[in-house]
C-alpha cells in the first residue's frame, strides 16, 4: 500500500547495540498481565482468524511483495500467486516446537467444501514449517516461525491452520484466491439518510458478466463486503438488487445501510519501537523491569470532537526494534498498560481493540473501571513496535461498539474491498471470481 511509506520513512531509524538477559517469561507478572484461561481452553477449530494457544503471539498473515509496506498487504492474492502469502508467528518460551501447516478450502460462508486436497493442490496437504529463529538480546525469550504457503489450483476461501506435533491447532487464519472473471465497478456512494451522511461511508457496485456466461446470478452470486479487511463487522452475502441481462450487469442498490459503514475516525497509536526511550505516547518506561513495562499516556474519550486528520495505518501494527533492527527476531516483549478516562462506566465492558487483538474482544486486552479514578486501565504483553487500536465497548451481538469512544467521521480515511463469489451449475465450491478494492479518502495525490 504506497501510501504508507512515507509513514514508514518517518518510522526508519538507525540500530544501536544493546545486550540483555534472557529470563523466563512464565515468572510472576503484575496483576494485569495474567493470561487468562479460558480464551485459549477450547482448541476446537475455528474457520476464522484465531489463536489457539497463549504462548503464540504477534502473527502476520501477508503478502510477500518485497517492499517496507508488503505488511499491510491482506492475504489476498490473484490465482497466479506471482507473489506468495507469507505467515508469521512467534512462540514464547525456551523451547522450539514442531509446527506443521495445512489447508482447507472453504465455501463462500467459511465452511469446509467438500473438495479433495488433490482438487485444489498439487502437493501433499501437509507443509513442515523450518524456517524459525530465536528471539535475540530479549527478556522474554521466543522463537519466531515463518512460512510461504504453498500454492493452490482454484480460486476461493482457504484456511491456513497450523497444527502443533500432536495435531492440536495452535493458530488459523483466513486467506483469499482470486480470479477477475468478472468486472467490479466500485466507488464511493452517499449514504440516502439525514445525519447518516456524517458518521457513515457507504460503497456503490455494480458486477459485469459480459465475458462469464453466468446461471441464474441472481442466486448463485454470493457478495461479500469489507471495511480496513475486517471479517467481524464485514456486510456477507449480499445480493443483487437488479439483473440486467441485455447489458449482463448485476446492479446492487441498497436503502437500508446494506452497503454502508460506520466510518469511525482515524486509529489511535502509540510508538514503541525503542525500549530505552519514549516513543510517541508512552508516559512511562521501565527498562529494568521483566518484561518491560510500558505505561501509555492517559487518553480520553474523541466521540463529540471534531475529525483529526492524520496518517494511520488502520488497525494494523508494525514490528520494529529501534536498538537492532529487524523486530521479526530483535524485537523485545514488554507489558503495556493502557489508561483511558471515563467520568462513568461504559454501558457494557470496554476493551483494547485492532490488528493487535486479532479483531476480537480478548480477555487479555478487556480494561478495568475504577469509579475513584474515573479511569480504565489493562495491562497486556506487546511486541516492539508501532500500533493503531481503538477503544471499543463490547455488546452481546454483532461488531464492537467503537463510536462510544472514537467518535465517527464521514472524512475518515478507510479501505474496503469486495469480494464476489460465484458456484458453476455441477461444481462443489465457491470460486472467487472477482476482488476489486477502494480507498475513501485518500491522502495519496
Amino acid at each position: 500500500m504506497p501510501r504508507f511509506l512515507s509513514l514508514l520513512l518517518l518510522l526508519a531509524t538507525a540500530c544501536v547495540p544493546l545486550g540483555t538477559p534472557i529470563t523466563d517469561p512464565n515468572a510472576a507478572r503484575p496483576p494485569g498481565q495474567q493470561r487468562p484461561p479460558d480464551y485459549y481452553a477450547d482448541k476446537t477449530l475455528r474457520y476464522d482468524d484465531y489463536i489457539y494457544s497463549p504462548d503464540v503471539r504477534s502473527v502476520q498473515c501477508y503478502v510477500g511483495t518485497s517492499q517496507n509496506t508488503e505488511i499491510f498487504q491482506p492475504p489476498v492474492v490473484p490465482l497466479s500467486q506471482q507473489q506468495p502469502i507469507v505467515l508469521e508467528f512467534d512462540l514464547l518460551g525456551t523451547n522450539s516446537q514442531r509446527f506443521t501447516a495445512k489447508l482447507v478450502h472453504c465455501d463462500a460462508d467459511w465452511k469446509p467444501s467438500v473438495l479433495t486436497d488433490m482438487q485444489f493442490l498439487s502437493e501433499i496437504n501437509e507443509f513442515l514449517i523450518t524456517d524459525y529463529r530465536t528471539g535475540v538480546n530479549v527478556k522474554v525469550p521466543y522463537y519466531h516461525y515463518r512460512m510461504q504457503v504453498p500454492r493452490v489450483k482454484l480460486s476461493g476461501n482457504y484456511l491456513l491452520v497450523v497444527q502443533s506435533a500432536g495435531g492440536t491447532p495452535v493458530v488459523s487464519r483466513r486467506l483469499l484466491v482470486y480470479q477477475n472473471d468478472v468486472e467490479v465497478a466500485i466507488r464511493q456512494g452517499i449514504p440516502v439518510a439525514g445525519q447518516e451522511r456524517y458518521t457513515m461511508q457507504q460503497v456503490d457496485f455494480s458486477i459485469g458478466y459480459g465475458g462469464l456466461n453466468l446461471v441464474n446470478p441472481s442466486q448463485e452470486v454470493k457478495v461479500t463486503l469489507r471495511q480496513n479487511f475486517r471479517w467481524d463487522n464485514a456486510k456477507i452475502n449480499l445480493r443483487p438488487t437488479f439483473v440486467r441481462d441485455a447489458e449482463r450487469r448485476l446492479d446492487y442498490q441498497y436503502f437500508n445501510f446494506e452497503n454502508a459503514f460506520v466510518a469511525g475516525s482515524e486509529f489511535r497509536f502509540f510508538d514503541m519501537r525503542s525500549l530505552r526511550v519514549l516513543g510517541a505516547g508512552l508516559a512511562q518506561l521501565d527498562a529494568a523491569a521483566s518484561p518491560r513495562a510500558v505505561v501509555l499516556s492517559p487518553e480520553a474519550t474523541r466521540n463529540g470532537q471534531g475529525y483529526s486528520q492524520f496518517d494511520d495505518i488502520n488497525g494494523q501494527r508494525l514490528f520494529e526494534s529501534r536498538e537492532f533492527g529487524n523486530g521479526a527476531t530483535n524485537g523485545d516483549y514488554a507489558d503495556v498498560t493502557f489508561q483511558l478516562r471515563a467520568a462513568q462506566a461504559a454501558p457494557g465492558p470496554v476493551y483494547v481493540f485492532g490488528a493487535l487483538s486479532d479483531w476480537q474482544l480478548k480477555d487479555e486486552f478487556k480494561l478495568t473501571y475504577s469509579p475513584e479514578q474515573q479511569q480504565y486501565t489493562g495491562t497486556a504483553l506487546l511486541k516492539q513496535g508501532y500500533y493503531n487500536y481503538y477503544y471499543v465497548v463490547g455488546k452481546p451481538t454483532g461488531a464492537p461498539d467503537a463510536v462510544y469512544f472514537e467518535g465517527s467521521h464521514q472524512e475518515t480515511e478507510n479501505q474496503y474491498d469486495l469480494l464476489v463469489y460465484y458456484r458453476p451449475p455441477g461444481t462443489r465450491a465457491d470460486l472467487l471470481i472477482g476482488y476489486q478494492m477502494l480507498t475513501v479518502n485518500s491522502r495519496r495525490p
